[in-house]
């Protein structure tokens, strides 16, 4: 199946996914996970399904970002960001896909995303999914107050993170501003956007980093640069 033909069947699933989202009319527990996603790759999409089953969470929602305002420097499209989560997601029917951000002409803030999808699914108990490493620097997040008060807070540690500082920060952060962030160890592999990114750059192979089908997509389209350079030799690997 031609990559374009994959986009649209993956929009198609995914619309069904958020319909029955959207139809639930008694209480949930909805995972929210937000990113660059630049690119997804498996290590993201193995910790939200060991949180999701980990906490029980009925749909975890992923929100690509549209211009986020810590990450200045993203060049790649955003589009072609929400496409290849789209992608990654469209097997697991517990995954689901928001342009909330991607739609948005201005910056996007985490208080404000959280805030209007308490609003859109109201049944919700919300469940914000992110790394221990960020929640070290929340308080520097525009309205760390009201950012922390619009869901509980997943802080998942990762190789190379320092458990005993992230731990200490949450402690912290829990009683400042009685907030409920719960840390989990996280089984995870050391994969990073960036690893990828610098592969793809170098014309290396990311076969086995990130889903086949978005491997397949970059290619097409070339998101990143260089990356076709080495691409039809890589295959024959």
């Amino acid at each position: 199946m031609k990559n374009l033909d994959l986009v649209k069947s993956s929009i198609l699933i995914n619309d069904e996914k958020l319909e029955r989202l959207n139809d639930k009319n008694e209480k949930f527990k909805l995972g929210i996970v937000g990113g660059t996603f630049d690119p997804i790759h498996n290590a993201h999409l193995a910790m939200v399904e060991f949180v999701r089953t980990k906490f029980n969470l009925d749909f975890v929602l992923f929100i690509p970002s549209g211009t986020p305002p810590h990450k200045m420097s993203i060049s790649t499209d955003k589009h072609d960001r929400y496409n290849m989560v789209l992608l990654a997601t469209a097997s697991n029917e517990y995954f689901a896909v928001s342009d909330y951000e991607v739609k948005a002409e201005k910056r996007s803030y985490t208080v404000d995303t959280l805030k209007d999808m308490k609003k859109i699914y109201s049944l919700s108990d919300i469940y914000f999914i992110t790394g221990a490493d960020a929640i070290c620097t929340i308080e520097e997040w525009k309205d760390a107050r009201g950012i922390l008060e619009s869901a509980t807070f997943i802080a998942t540690t990762r190789p190379g993170i320092g458990l005993l500082r992230a731990q200490e920060t949450i402690e912290k952060l829990n009683k400042k501003y009685n907030a409920n962030i719960i840390s989990v160890y996280v089984p995870s592999l050391d994969i990073s956007s960036t690893y990828i990114r610098d592969q793809l750059l170098d014309g290396k192979s990311v076969k086995y980093l990130i889903p086949s089908c978005v491997e397949e997509y970059i290619y097409q389209n070339c998101i990143y640069k260089n990356e076709t350079k080495k691409h039809e030799q890589l295959r024959k690997l």
